[in-house]
């Protein structure tokens, strides 16, 4: 297992919040890692929000200056797409803002090079049929994520693959796929980060295979879709806790009780 103590690329939904509840203790845990000179980035599945929108949220929940940490779905999908490409973006602003500084023209209706899907909560039919008709009219098409669900405060909701599945299933495409587990968000996070570090999130789908893409450890928390209940799972992780703050505080004092024995021991 690598240390510890190398970069820790931190999930959002499950691990720092639900919804508009923080998870206990994720203030603090955070806090813990700064403290301790760990490398951390916050790395999202979500296309809904902006970096900048994300930091505002985390300051929210008791975390401050994280803009410049924020990697997202949106930003790794963007790197799929080249500029002045036609691109169809059906999404929030997180993705509309990722797609715009990658220098793509957008468009809402027409020929397009390539659709790119995010989460929206006012995903209707129209939305769709625009999507369907720009796959089925040559455009590549492209997913920020295809994760079915995402927890909230009041328990799951549906997640932006649901909004994918039924554009791949009317336009008869399998999207390519930018978020975690897969290759494009793995880079930007390994561009950030380096080569070693531990993926801390709730969902071995999603989290477990994406620490296997990056080459990470898993850390597994207990505080969003995975419980207790539910163990064990696949990919097995190399860590879990009850949460954030337990994973945090259990891995400082390993990494101290190892410092004191190499101490001791020279």
């Amino acid at each position: 297992m690598a240390s510890r103590l190398t970069a820790w690329a931190l999930d959002l939904d499950g691990v720092i919040w639900r919804g508009d509840q923080t998870v206990p203790g994720a203030p603090e845990a955070v806090e813990r890692l700064r403290r301790a000179d760990v490398p951390i980035a916050f790395v999202t599945n979500s296309a809904l929000r902006t970096p900048a929108q994300v930091a505002k949220k985390l300051a929210q929940h008791g975390i401050d200056d994280t803009e410049h940490l924020v990697i997202t779905a949106a930003m790794a999908a963007a790197t799929l797409v080249d500029p002045g490409e036609r691109i169809l973006a059906v999404g929030s602003e997180g993705l509309v803002g990722a797609l715009d500084d990658r220098g793509v023209e957008l468009v809402t209706s027409g020929q397009a090079d390539a659709v790119v899907v995010g989460i929206r909560t006012d995903f209707d039919y129209d939305h769709m049929t625009l999507a369907m008709r720009a796959i089925r009219g040559g455009a590549r098409f492209i997913a920020t994520n295809d994760d079915p669900t995402f927890p909230d405060a009041d328990g799951l909701l549906p997640g932006n693959g649901a909004l994918v599945a039924s554009i791949a299933t009317a336009s008869g495409v399998d999207p390519v796929v930018a978020g975690k587990p897969h290759d494009a968000i793995a880079a930007l996070v390994r561009d950030h980060l380096g080569s070693v570090g531990l993926m801390v999130g709730d969902r071995p789908d999603t989290d477990g295979l994406f620490a296997q893409s990056v080459g990470y450890d898993f850390g597994l928390v207990l505080s969003g879709v995975v419980t207790a209940e539910d163990l064990p799972v696949v990919p097995e992780p190399d860590l879990i806790a009850d949460d954030l703050l337990s994973m945090v505080v259990a891995s400082l004092d390993a990494a101290e009780g190892d410092s004191g024995e190499s101490s001791t021991g020279s």
